[in-house]
């Protein structure tokens, strides 16, 4: 006699017209609950963790879940194949992975991965540039302390002949198979960390380490335009992973140092030019040094301090690309501490003859309301 299948949802405890997140939600909750980890020998638990999976397997794929809506359980039991689908087993990594710590977890005659290699430990390094070269690019020969495969073992850590056997423990394969109830679950060898040999005998060159250190000698190019945390990437110039692994890559990280008249913007310049009293007033022509050479100012009448003149293009350039920033040369009219005699008699001449509208006056506030109302 044949006991009746519980409702999907009911199995799952969600509404009907409930969304993808909350049914692998509640799905998770119960994986969880009922797993045989945690249940180990309880065979009802085992059998609510595959109603559940097997609720999920048709719930979770929007065809099954519109024939299992409109027919029920007919519709599907060919579909769940009598129990559950085995690819919803690809959910298992997430749901259970961090709990138990699983590899590859399949059923039946289902899939296997070799476990992949560790890529070797990236690299940094640290390099001040002036801004001079900031503005014009260039080329820095580095000394990098990294690792190397042994020359002698080639990075195995053992001795060429005979050194490096097959590990027992896998037969090999770098990861063993276990049963968890009706599950069967890949696990990295824990003998020999999911490489399939071990070291019999160390080699004598660099003691079973596989690697020793050296100083490599490197170029890097620095193009126009960087700027202070700047990272460049040197591919595979770090330090070598496990033997068949990639190694990992060095980061040339940019601190560029501060400059006596320039300040950088973005990719703007910003500099300030002292004029005296008789440049602002009259006006004048002056010329200023720049990252491209010599070029000439003019300075209108009447020009006030904090005034600003823009050169375009005599920025700093764009990283990859011919567009350049600004220059802005912000006018300091500097009025001078000390007179001479002569000066001095100049100076009372001015101040005797400039209209009296240049001193400033504020209006009290009896002189505002009269002006107010007139």
């Amino acid at each position: 006699m044949s006991v009746a299948k519980r409702d999907y949802y009911e199995v799952l405890s969600v509404s009907r017209d409930c969304d993808e997140q909350t049914l692998k939600s509640s799905y998770r909750k119960l994986a969880l609950q009922y797993h045989p980890d945690r249940n180990p020998g309880n065979r009802e638990a085992e059998e609510k963790f595959k109603e559940a999976a097997e609720a999920y397997s048709i719930l979770s794929d929007p065809q099954k879940r519109a024939a299992y809506d409109r027919y029920g359980h007919q519709a599907v039991n060919g579909a769940a194949g009598g129990g559950f689908d085995e690819s919803q087993f690809a959910d298992f990594g997430d749901i259970l992975g961090d709990l138990f710590g699983f590899g590859d977890i399949f059923g039946g005659g289902g899939r296997s991965r070799r476990t992949r290699q560790q890529r070797g430990e990236d690299l940094r390094y640290d390099l001040e540039i002036s801004f001079e070269d900031v503005m014009r690019g260039m080329s820095a020969d580095l000394q990098i302390p990294r690792m190397e495969p042994c020359s002698k073992c080639a990075g195995t850590g053992a001795e060429p002949n005979g050194g490096l056997v097959s590990c027992a423990a896998c037969s090999g394969r770098g990861e063993i198979l276990y049963q968890q109830g009706f599950l069967s679950i890949r696990k990295t060898c824990p003998t020999c960390s999911g490489r399939g040999k071990v070291i019999r005998q160390a080699c004598s060159q660099c003691r079973g380490q596989g690697f020793s250190r050296v100083e490599k000698k490197l170029k890097v190019n620095i193009p126009p335009g960087v700027d202070n945390g700047t990272r460049l990437r040197l591919s595979g110039e770090g330090n070598p992973g496990p033997p068949g692994s990639q190694p990992g890559d060095l980061y040339v990280v940019i601190k560029v140092a501060d400059h006596l008249v320039f300040e950088r913007r973005e990719s703007d310049l910003h500099c300030t030019l002292p004029i005296n009293i008789a440049q602002a007033a009259l006006g004048a022509e002056i010329e200023v040094q720049t990252f491209d050479g010599p070029q000439t100012i003019k300075i209108p009448e009447g020009t006030q301090s904090g005034a600003h003149f823009k050169l375009r293009n005599l920025g700093v350039p764009h990283v990859n690309s011919r567009a350049r920033g600004d220059l802005y040369v912000h006018a300091d009219v500097q009025v001078p501490k000390k007179l001479t005699r002569e000066q001095r008699k100049l100076f009372e001449e001015l101040r005797d003859v400039l209209p009296a509208e240049n001193i400033p006056h504020e209006k009290s506030v009896f002189e505002k309301v009269r002006d107010f109302f007139g």
